[in-house]
């Protein structure tokens, strides 16, 4: 019985010593801004005085009933999401399906189209905007091809597309990765049999290789969607919403809110109602792919 107890404290003090750390650091720098951040939603603390006052519901009801801002950021955010996850998944998937051939480079074109993810987003933003103002302009005098001539940034529509364009290159050699590993893992038993039968590349590609890689796809499109619906650093060196907020995400609508406009009660319920949204998408995601999985 002494054993027994032994033992048990025993785990409990290596769990806490490893685990431990890392709980802490998480509840200090997670749970409990978390936390504050609920609280501060039901009042109009403006972020600097000590003065806190409780306003209950009346930040949300502001939201949902007069702040066309937080509307329009919310639309961009839902259309920039859909558009991005499913060419980012196109991209990336398509990357994998060619560089898991038998192709001499392959590993080089691996390490190449991974290595724009490796870029901070602020420091991509800025390369990008110096290739849409300055690279894309000088290729279109010397060429005439109106394609380059198009004004990327300062327009609504090429803005969005910009936009895109970056999240696009930066986020499909991280899912090529990612896809690659699942392509890896089908049986060539499977491939081979589906030859034999005749079947063609996009009867093996809908029956056998996207079924056995449904994991890959679970994992690959909850990180698109939550990373483009917290989209914020690219955008703010791209177009700092502009022209006219057309290209504001929902990030930067609360940023601006509660750093700029010093309403910190009022930002902070807008992140509320936004992680609320975010989380409620990316577990319905998770459970539908997760239900088509299959095994091998």
């Amino acid at each position: 019985m002494i054993q027994t107890r032994r033992k048990k404290l025993s785990e409990w003090v290596q769990q806490l010593y490893f685990v431990g750390p890392a709980l802490f650091f998480f509840v200090l720098i997670v749970l409990i801004p978390f936390v504050m951040g609920m609280y501060y939603s039901f009042t109009n603390w403006n972020g600097v005085s000590n003065e806190v006052t409780w306003v209950g519901l009346d930040n949300f009801i502001k939201i949902f009933t007069d702040d066309a801002n937080f509307a329009n950021a919310f639309g961009f955010t839902v259309k920039f999401t859909v558009t991005a996850v499913l060419l980012t998944n196109a991209v990336g998937f398509g990357l994998a399906l060619l560089l898991t051939r038998q192709i001499r480079t392959r590993n080089a074109l691996r390490t190449i189209f991974f290595l724009p993810n490796v870029i901070g987003g602020l420091l991509l933003g800025f390369i990008w905007q110096f290739i849409f103002t300055k690279g894309f302009s000088a290729v279109g005098e010397a060429t005439g091809i109106g394609f380059f001539n198009l004004p990327w940034l300062g327009d609504a529509q090429t803005g969005f597309w910009g936009i895109v364009i970056v999240s696009v290159w930066q986020g499909a050699g991280y899912l090529m990765v990612i896809y690659i590993a699942g392509l890896i893992n089908i049986p060539n038993e499977l491939i081979e049999a589906a030859d034999i039968d005749g079947a063609n590349f996009l009867q093996k590609l809908k029956n056998i290789i996207v079924p056995l890689i449904m994991p890959a796809v679970t994992v690959c499109l909850f990180l698109t969607i939550s990373n483009s619906f917290k989209v914020f650093d690219v955008v703010y060196s791209l177009t700092r919403g502009g022209p006219y907020k057309s290209t504001e995400p929902v990030t930067m609508d609360i940023y601006f809110e509660a750093f700029t406009n010093n309403r910190m009660g009022l930002g902070a319920a807008k992140a509320l109602i936004f992680f609320l949204v975010v989380a409620t998408i990316t577990l319905i995601q998770v459970v539908i792919t997760k239900r088509k999985e299959v095994q091998a």
